[in-house]
């Protein structure tokens, strides 16, 4: 379910990860039986903090945008994924569009689009490019920065349907976190699978509430281990009617910050942990890393020069920001390269099949990093992994530091399934496809 990845994690692991990789028998049962309760999320991507006592999630993606980031050893397995999540919900399905963001500019996210095309092609679909952006009036190649070319189509409607000129596709991929709401394009469509469906995406969906799924799915999951559910959880709190222009709401704000702090401080003190406390305050559906400040005293929100609240207040697509949550910050222990990282983990349906580092040589281990100046480094396979010990298969010749990263993913995942379960579901037999 987890494949083995090199990682930045050196020497033994830590009392939490060791916990975790003692326990791998009875966390695959579980997984297994969650997931015969809920449906998975098509795919999903995972910002993973790990502080050394404790692991946690601080995001996560519905509409993962850095698919050209994971090594090539891990398209076939991906693929795979593909493939089997296909199999479960359009069994027929030989064409699919696809529909990402209107960056035409963006090169890097563009070869996130020929990646994702690649995987899904792969796995046995007939795969094109829909594009909303308006300019986008007849196919068009735009170069990537790999050399490659990618060819984007104006999407169309026929009634009920969408597609291409001479593409009737069965099934639709959006790539496209619908921010500033859905086009009406995609409104209201008939015979044809939609994934993810039109409420996971930001015009609706909240960090807040994501997180408070995550606290349930992290409840049980602990209870499972015997483990304390914070040691695999950021505390958070949710403000909304928010504005960064009036006092009165930065005086509210500051009181929640304050009050989340104190919760930190008092689980610090029962687990000895001598570090400073700190607390992220983002947009509840902010992306891109847009809407975001580290705090580490509450008196901070107090004295936003105007400069700050700006940039706060507006996030992706112009959009206002009324909405924040405040999360607890955590540090990450991990370095590549002398540069600070956090790994990102990749997940289609209930398989972990990716992993990058995100990195940035000018941020401290208690910031943000998914900032200007970040890159991004894939995991490579770890070749002892591969390699056969007397008595055991391929794949079991030692532990698997990403496992914890994988566990921590596929909690986020369920979390987003549990989020999103009480939705419209089209079933396969509904499909047409000629």
């Amino acid at each position: 379910m987890v494949p083995h990845f090199l990682t930045a994690l050196d020497g033994a692991p830590s009392e939490l990860g060791q916990h975790i990789l003692d326990a791998s028998p009875a966390i695959e049962r579980w997984f297994r039986l969650e997931w015969t309760q809920h449906t998975p999320v098509f795919y999903s991507s995972v910002d993973i903090r790990n502080a050394g006592f404790k692991l946690a999630p601080v995001d996560t993606n519905l509409y993962p945008g850095g698919w050209n980031n994971l090594s090539a050893e891990m398209l076939p397995p991906a693929a795979q994924a593909a493939r089997l999540a296909l199999q479960r919900r359009a069994p027929q399905a030989r064409r699919l569009l696809l529909v990402p963001e209107n960056h035409t500019r963006n090169g890097f996210y563009l070869q996130n689009v020929a990646q994702l095309q690649r995987i899904l092609g792969d796995a046995g679909l007939e795969v094109r490019i829909g594009s909303l952006n308006p300019d986008i009036a007849e196919a068009t190649a735009l170069a990537l920065p790999d050399g490659g070319t990618l060819t984007l189509e104006p999407l169309l409607r026929r009634g009920n349907r969408i597609g291409l000129r001479d593409f009737d596709p069965c099934a639709i991929l959006v790539n496209n976190d619908l921010s500033a709401g859905v086009p009406g394009i995609l409104e209201d469509l008939q015979g044809q699978l939609l994934l993810p469906p039109l409420h996971a995406g930001w015009h609706v969906r909240r960090k807040s509430r994501h997180f408070q799924a995550y606290d349930e799915v992290c409840k049980r999951f602990g209870k499972l281990l015997g483990l304390d559910p914070w040691l695999l959880q950021a505390l958070f709190d949710h403000c909304d009617n928010l504005d960064f222009a009036e006092g009165h709401s930065l005086e509210r704000l500051q009181e929640q910050a304050n009050a989340l702090l104190n919760r930190i401080r008092r689980k610090y003190k029962e687990y000895g942990i001598t570090e400073r406390p700190f607390i992220v305050v983002k947009a509840d559906n902010g992306t891109y890393g847009m809407g975001i400040m580290m705090v580490r005293d509450a008196s901070e929100l107090g004295a936003l020069n105007r400069r700050t609240r700006n940039k706060m207040a507006v996030v992706k697509d112009g959009l206002q920001v009324s909405e924040v949550i405040l999360q607890e910050g955590v540090r990450t222990r991990e370095c590549v390269g002398g540069a600070t990282a956090e790994p990102v983990a990749y997940m289609i349906d209930r398989a972990v099949v990716g992993g990058f580092y995100r990195l940035h040589a000018e941020r401290g281990a208690d910031e943000n990093l998914n900032a200007p100046g970040a890159r991004f480094q894939p995991m490579a396979c770890d070749p002892a992994a591969l390699s056969v010990q007397h008595g055991q298969p391929p794949g079991t010749s030692g532990p698997n530091p990403f496992y914890l990263y994988g566990v921590v993913a596929r909690l986020a995942a369920l979390a987003a399934s549990c989020e999103l379960e009480q939705g419209p579901v089209l079933a396969a037999e509904e499909l047409a496809c000629a």
